[in-house]
């Protein structure tokens, strides 16, 4: 956890633009270093306060979630659908650890939300770890929605063969058997089935690309042409 809120400390330093800003993460780095339940205490009103600035909530919600605080669930789901992937990948580790039963239903919310496909990445890469009972289906219907769509997230879609793979259920057989008849698609499909039914994989014509980092996933028109998706707005 140290290095990961040296990490989230540097990343939040590095956006703070006024000396005001600077002087409040000053005060809010000493509330965290107090460890005490009434330093605790003041970092869960930091989540609810109204114009909290957002890398306040997200201090206080790592540290109150590594600790177990299922205080901070809400602030870390919205933060894993953020549009800035750092944001994303951090509420994702901490999801993980927290243990919070709620949360492989709200990342299989996410997954599956059509308006924010392009921001899926990590609730897809949170439910190939947690291997929750929604995580197959959500994996699923994700990956039948991209395979059925004319603009096609192809790194969306290619995290939830992935993961498929890796979790090993037959459940996902048909969506993965279907996804290795497109060519992006092939070699990472082929792989997961071999995975899944224990026969050798039978290379695609596609070279694997792996699922990106970013927050905004490449999409593919049906002319060919990559374009990346606009930044959407978070409720």
């Amino acid at each position: 956890m140290d290095d990961e809120f040296r990490t989230l400390t540097e990343r939040v330093r590095a956006s703070l633009s006024t000396p005001q800003e600077t002087a409040a993460h000053a005060s809010l780095l000493a509330l965290v270093r107090q460890g005490t339940p009434a330093a605790r205490e003041q970092l869960a009103r930091i989540l609810v306060a109204p114009e909290q600035p957002l890398w306040a909530r997200e201090t206080a919600a790592f540290v109150l979630g590594s600790a177990g605080d299922r205080r901070a669930f809400e602030t870390l789901v919205l933060l894993l659908n953020y549009r800035e992937p750092a944001r994303c990948a951090t509420a994702a580790r901490v999801l993980a650890r927290l243990s919070d039963p709620r949360t492989a239903r709200a990342a299989a919310a996410l997954a599956t939300n059509p308006l924010r496909t392009a921001y899926s990445l990590h609730p897809i890469r949170l439910l190939v770890e947690l291997r929750a009972p929604e995580s197959v289906p959500a994996l699923v219907a994700a990956l039948e929605r991209q395979l059925a769509a004319r603009d096609r997230h192809w790194a969306i879609a290619r995290a939830c063969v992935e993961g498929l793979g890796a979790i090993g259920d037959e459940r996902a057989i048909p969506a993965l058997t279907a996804a290795a008849e497109h060519l992006r698609l092939s070699a990472a499909a082929a792989a997961a089935l071999a995975r899944i039914t224990g026969e050798g994989a039978v290379t695609g014509g596609g070279a694997p690309e792996p699922a990106g980092e970013g927050g905004a996933a490449e999409k593919v028109g049906e002319g060919g042409a990559a374009e990346k998706v606009g930044e959407a707005r978070v409720p």
